[in-house]
């Protein structure tokens, strides 16, 4: 771990936290919402205090893996976002797609779902490219 730059997790993770915002708001928020049968009220009741925050603790633990991972390896531009994007596709969204598929959950959530996680590893590996691993 001694490798791996804070600097780069921390941001990382604020980055794919950032994209969860985006995603489940303006993007796809609405459709998230009618897909899991949730209220705008019923969403509102929730202690958001402890979803945001437990949230972006597991953004930084994402981060913190990806980013020992990246420089254990010192990859260069192409394998770092190929590692980060292979992570979403190769591990998250086959693991949520198996999960969805036993939940009886519809194509359309696991299509918002699982385009999010890609996207949330895209934007860490981005961000690795740029500030390091």
């Amino acid at each position: 771990m001694a490798n791996a730059n804070l600097l780069a997790i921390l941001v990382a993770a604020a980055a794919g936290f950032l994209v969860g915002g985006l995603w489940y708001g303006p993007l796809f928020g609405k459709m998230w919402m009618a897909e899991n049968g949730f209220t705008e009220e019923e969403l509102k009741k929730a202690n958001m205090l402890k979803v945001y925050g437990l949230t972006f603790a597991f953004s930084v633990l994402s981060a913190v893996f990806l980013g020992h991972l990246l420089a254990f390896f010192d990859t260069n531009t192409r394998a770092t976002l190929m590692i980060s994007t292979g992570i979403a596709l190769g591990y998250i969204v086959p693991a949520i797609g198996t999960n969805y598929l036993f939940a009886r959950k519809s194509g359309k959530l696991f299509a918002i779902d699982a385009g999010y996680w890609v996207v949330f590893y895209a934007a860490m590996g981005l961000v690795f490219v740029l500030l390091g691993s």
